[in-house]
């Protein structure tokens, strides 16, 4: 039996990040470790590195045929990648 002030886990956990304000920290390391499933194998397989920093994607690829696949469709990637995060979370991609 619930009490009327029971609230689940996935609440407790959503006001504990803005609570303490790693919402946006959150948020940036969710889009890290999922660079690979949005990806594919063959983009991540060839990343080298990547991070967040004040709202810019940096990647760096091996392969200069795939980043230049990827600058063409860089607005395309910026929307799949804050759709998975729920929040606009990246405002510019960097390919190093």
């Amino acid at each position: 039996m619930r009490k009327p002030n029971d609230i689940s886990l996935k609440d407790a956990i959503t006001k504990m990040l803005s609570v303490y304000r790693l919402r946006g920290k959150y948020d940036e390391t969710g889009i890290v470790v999922h660079w690979p499933e949005l990806m594919g194998t063959a983009v991540a397989n060839r990343t080298t590195q990547i991070y967040v920093s004040q709202g810019k994607l940096f990647v760096r690829i091996e392969s200069s045929v795939i980043k230049n696949e990827l600058l063409m469709v860089r607005t395309g990637i910026i929307d799949k990648l804050n759709e998975r995060a729920g929040s606009k979370v990246i405002t510019e991609i960097v390919f190093l």
